[in-house]
């Protein structure tokens, strides 16, 4: 379906009006922290906070890129917050979560991307809350290796970073990434979880919608299965605004259900794959 001024029916969620959810949003506001579910506009809010599950934003709402396909503010950053890893904590602690999910907006300004300020959130969620399984989304910290080994040497369980979209429509969506070096962390830390005999899943998301090729697409899932990674998510992608990238194509269900058998054919351990998927969606089902 091409894109209109309305989304198809498939697109469309119900408003956020469930008790866990007002817990869950006041939680935040109380420990001030941030979500890329508020910060990103993700269509998912209303479920996830209903079901007392967030993902975590590290290192404040403005982000030092302007990918204009993204909702997250940019310009001038702020200094590091050193007590934000133990609020997480305390959120996660509260929230009782069992499978946490990390990331934060791209802090280019930082010597190392803020690896090191991810793996102080993992150990002091580790610390508060041993049970919890701790996903990390992060950045692709301009292809430092030594920021990928310092993520991987804390004690997170799932190492995500986004492609985004395929390698021809990096220039227009990413101006600020590269596909070669996204595709390279996380191949570098799988690399270094065997090296030091630790067990990562790695996984990656894409959007559809933007106008990439099919046959791109499965290219972009053969170079990640190559890579070995583990858990691919799919999802349509959706503008958050005027002022963003317009959405070139509706997918719809059933397409996205064929691209997940495709996924799982290829070897994915698992492929989360629909028109309201995003990076953190259900998270926790993607490694049972």
């Amino acid at each position: 379906m091409t894109a209109g001024r309305l989304h198809p029916d498939w697109i469309k969620v119900r408003a956020p009006i469930s008790e866990e959810f007002s817990r869950t949003r006041a939680l935040v506001s109380t420990l001030k922290l941030h979500t890329v579910c508020q910060e990103a506009n993700c269509p998912n809010i209303g479920e996830c906070f209903s079901h007392r599950t967030a993902t975590f934003m590290l290192m404040g709402d403005v982000c030092t890129r302007n990918c204009p396909y993204c909702a997250v503010a940019h310009g001038k950053v702020r200094p590091l917050d050193p007590d934000e890893p133990r609020r997480i904590a305390e959120a996660v602690t509260r929230l009782a979560l069992r499978h946490v999910v990390v990331t934060s907006v791209n802090r280019d300004d930082l010597p190392d991307g803020g690896a090191e300020h991810f793996a102080r959130t993992a150990s002091a969620i580790k610390e508060h809350f041993p049970i919890a399984r701790i996903e990390v989304l992060v950045p692709d910290f301009k292809g430092s290796h030594r920021s990928v080994e310092t993520v991987v040497a804390a004690p997170v369980d799932i190492y995500n970073h986004n492609l985004e979209t395929v390698p021809s429509l990096y220039r227009k969506v990413r101006p600020g990434g590269r596909y070669p070096i996204s595709l390279g962390v996380l191949q570098h830390a799988k690399e270094t979880a065997r090296r030091t005999d630790r067990t990562l899943l790695t996984k990656a998301g894409v959007m559809l919608g933007l106008g990439e090729p099919r046959d791109e697409l499965l290219k972009v899932m053969g170079d990640l299965r190559a890579v070995e990674c583990d858990i691919l998510t799919l999802g349509q992608y959706l503008r958050p605004t005027q002022d963003h990238l317009p959405v070139v194509r509706y997918v719809p269900p059933a397409e996205f259900a064929e691209l997940a058998e495709i996924g799982r054919a290829m070897g994915f351990r698992h492929v989360e794959s629909g028109p309201l998927v995003r990076s953190s969606y259900h998270a926790w089902q993607h490694v049972n």
